[in-house]
């Protein structure tokens, strides 16, 4: 049992979390427009509106109405900002800045009155679930919001003290993984379904790279025509370079001092045929996880590369505090226990692997959440990116696209079972 101290303390965190979490979310539509506010810059994303009265929706739907049983106060909503109430095309039209944000408002008053009295030892999980949520929704925004800036070519030279001559002094250094044992996943409180049950897993001896591959060896490839040779890419991967018409990441500068930034806005088919024309392959997920998380010598996992504190301006470019990506040997304190650099924040980073439950998976809170994608077409994601709040970012986290999604903020490194000469 929970004491009565430890569920204030508890509860506390969770104000905290909460008001925080909101805080942030207020911070992103500062100064937006009514038409920012209600476009679709893509037919796949919703417009960022719609998102925000969704986390609203979502958060009455299970603190107040599920789980508090207390009847919708805002009916008018309930099909709207349902993720199955309206094709996205249909979402355009919503209710002003303004009602929204009364909405957000009227609905967070009565969850903060809900937790004064609930039995949060029974709750505490679904109460993380939806900060993650909200959290997960907020990033979707931003990569929105980016594709509007970049399909309307707004994007303009950053001007920063970031010092761009690399540190790097073999950008292509590869890291020997020793052959063992690791633990996958999460039990703790925060881990969503699909991160459970913690379990442990046997992997040969591998390497990879210990740096995302960069915009400037990514720029090789481009150069030697990978995005016209078929032979770089998959079936599935050279149809569709074809009917996407794609040349070059989304997300691309071609300006040279980001030459040590990670390449950004990649799919996985694009990241699959960089890898073969390297000579390598994409890491499986339990590969890049045992990188990132696990500490040989201790024989323990480690909730994040560096360790178990909290991530920070210190380890890792996350939470929208720089607003783009920064070169990937930036935080040398973030490294993992085997020396990887950049496993949490700059990009997503794709794997191998389908995105499927772990054995004795159980789905929470609904089957929606993850178990409808456990459908073999969707691949697995790793990591975070510059705009994932602290909440969402950690090792045994899992995220899923499919493999022709590039307007994520998404890029990859590479794996080997031998290492690579010359």
């Amino acid at each position: 049992m929970i004491s009565r101290f430890n569920e204030s303390s508890v509860k506390e965190t969770l104000v905290c979390d909460l008001v925080e979490c909101r805080l942030k979310t207020w911070k992103i539509f500062e100064g937006m427009d009514e038409s920012t506010f209600c476009s679709q810059p893509h037919p796949e994303f919703s417009p960022v509106g719609w998102h925000l009265g969704h986390i609203a929706y979502t958060e009455s739907l299970w603190l107040l109405e599920h789980i508090g049983g207390l009847p919708c106060s805002f009916p008018q909503y309930q099909k709207l900002f349902a993720a199955d109430g309206l094709p996205k095309s249909q979402r355009v039209q919503l209710p002003n800045i303004q009602e929204t944000h009364d909405y957000l408002e009227t609905v967070r008053k009565q969850v903060l009155q809900r937790l004064e009295v609930v039995d949060i030892e029974k709750e505490e999980r679904l109460w993380r679930f939806l900060i993650q949520h909200e959290s997960q929704h907020c990033e979707i925004i931003s990569f929105v919001l980016e594709l509007m800036k970049w399909e309307n070519r707004e994007i303009e030279e950053i001007e920063e003290n970031i010092n761009y001559t690399s540190s790097i002094k073999n950008i292509t250094e590869m890291i020997l993984i020793p052959a063992g044992e690791f633990e996958q996943g999460s039990n703790d409180i925060y881990a969503l379904d699909n991160e459970r049950p913690e379990h442990k897993v046997y992997l040969e001896t591998y390497y990879i790279d210990r740096y995302p591959v960069t915009c400037g060896q990514y720029w090789l490839f481009m150069e030697a025509g990978g995005y016209q040779d078929s032979q770089w890419w998959s079936e599935a991967g050279w149809k569709w370079r074809q009917t996407e018409r794609v040349i070059k990441p989304l997300y691309w500068s071609g300006q040279r001092n980001w030459d040590n930034h990670p390449v950004c806005g990649v799919s996985w088919y694009e990241a699959q045929a960089y890898s073969r024309f390297v000579g390598k392959r994409l890491p499986t997920e339990a590969e890049w996880e045992k990188a990132a998380s696990w500490d040989a010598k201790a024989g323990c996992r480690r909730i994040y590369p560096w360790g178990d504190t909290s991530p920070s301006f210190e380890n890792c470019n996350c939470d929208r505090l720089i607003g783009h990506t920064t070169p990937v040997d930036n935080y040398p304190a973030g490294q993992s226990a085997y020396g990887l650099y950049d496993t949490l924040g700059n990009v997503w980073e794709w794997t191998a692997s389908w995105f499927d439950g772990y054995e004795g998976f159980q789905s929470y809170p609904y089957i929606g959440y993850s178990q409808v994608y456990f459908d073999h077409k969707h691949r697995v994601l790793k990591g975070g990116s510059w705009a994932t709040r602290h909440w969402g970012l950690r090792t045994s986290f899992r995220n899923w696209y499919y493999p022709g999604v590039y307007q994520i903020f998404a890029g990859f490194r590479c794996a080997t079972n031998e290492v690579l000469l010359g």
